[in-house]
């Protein structure tokens, strides 16, 4: 039984050990066990707070398997992006350059360095074990933080993201960052992923701000500019079907897409509902939806729910047990997948740069 819950200190040691499986191109989790554990201590902070405005907080969530209590999978939601260090992001930029005399018109694309101190929500630094992929776990651990985020909208901010991964090779090489990253800092790829979880300021220092064009990269870089990496399709298509859709910004380092989402557009969001517990039951014959306890303790997980006419909700026993509820408690629920697709997944090859 599989249960996703706010991050607790005790889970320390698992979850480290579970992101040292993490591949490249996670940078937020390319991170030593020290600077785990301050990020635990600012989630457990944020969550223990009553009211909170978006200003920069981690809301970190670990998947459990109940059967043997291991940790086997993370999430984050990072309230607000941006502050006093800026987030940095390339923006695709396309002009025309037309010459009558030769009867020549180009649509040239471009990187723009984008520096955003007043950004927008992020989800991110999504992990699951390769043991528990499939069988809709990692959709689960993913589409739960949607549930909290409607339960505590004043948390976070009007519009979201998630910064995609990028093409990296199992050996740790990026295609943009050896045609472009690498000649302005003079390290490998995985060394500047690290170095991003605790400063950004590097950045700015190092990277160019002037236009890069495009068509002056080798052909390897520009095919993997707005593309995901294999593993992280699943990802992508999960989320474009819940609203978000790519908006030309990319990573500076391996080219992954950054998609958005308006807030109150996400699905989960917009069609998860409020109902109140009016019976626990052995068995529950009602469609198998994903449940949230609606609480700053957060817990969600996959049951039955039975409406009444009443409005209230009848759940199983297991159900209960898992999410620590009793009868008269409330609860947001929701299906785990939409009932009708969303347009369709998101980057087309007029928007790859490339």
């Amino acid at each position: 039984m599989l249960v996703v819950r706010r991050v607790q200190r005790e889970d320390l040691d698992q979850l480290f050990e579970l992101i040292q499986r993490s591949e490249y191109g996670l940078s937020t989790l390319k991170i030593s066990k020290e600077k785990l554990e301050d990020r635990i201590e600012q989630s457990l902070f944020a969550f223990q707070q009553a009211k909170a405005k978006p200003a920069g907080q981690p809301y970190v969530f670990v998947m459990e398997d109940l059967t043997d209590g291991e940790i086997v999978g993370t999430a984050s939601v990072y309230s607000k992006i941006g502050g006093f260090e800026p987030s940095y992001t390339y923006e695709i930029e396309t002009t025309i350059h037309e010459s009558a005399e030769l009867g020549v018109r180009k649509e040239i694309q471009a990187l723009h360095l984008r520096q955003d101190h007043n950004g927008p929500t992020e989800i991110g630094s999504l992990f699951l074990s390769p043991d528990y992929w499939g069988s809709g776990h990692g959709r689960l651990l993913s589409m739960s933080r949607f549930l909290f985020m409607a339960e505590f909208p004043q948390r976070f901010e009007k519009e979201v993201i998630a910064e995609m991964r990028g093409v990296v090779y199992k050996n740790g090489c990026a295609p943009l960052w050896k045609a472009l990253g690498s000649h302005f800092f003079q390290i490998e790829y995985p060394k500047a992923e690290t170095l991003t979880s605790e400063s950004k300021k590097f950045i700015g220092d190092l990277m160019p701000h002037h236009p890069i064009y495009i068509p002056l990269l080798p052909e390897e870089a520009q095919s993997v500019i707005g593309q995901v990496h294999p593993n992280t399709e699943p990802a992508l298509a999960i989320l474009s079907k819940e609203g978000f859709e790519f908006r030309n910004l990319v990573d500076i380092f391996d080219g992954g897409p950054t998609i958005h989402c308006d807030f109150d557009k996400i699905r989960v969001i917009r069609e998860s509902r409020r109902l109140t517990i009016g019976e626990i039951a052995k068995d529950v014959d009602g469609p198998e939806l994903m449940i949230g306890n609606g609480q700053l303790d957060f817990r969600a997980c996959l049951g039955r729910v039975q409406e009444s006419e009443e409005g209230r909700a009848a759940i199983d026993q297991v159900t209960a047990l898992q999410l620590k509820l009793m009868v008269g408690d409330e609860i947001r629920c929701v299906p785990l997948k939409p009932t009708v697709a969303n347009a369709p997944t998101a980057i087309d090859s007029e928007k790859r740069g490339c």
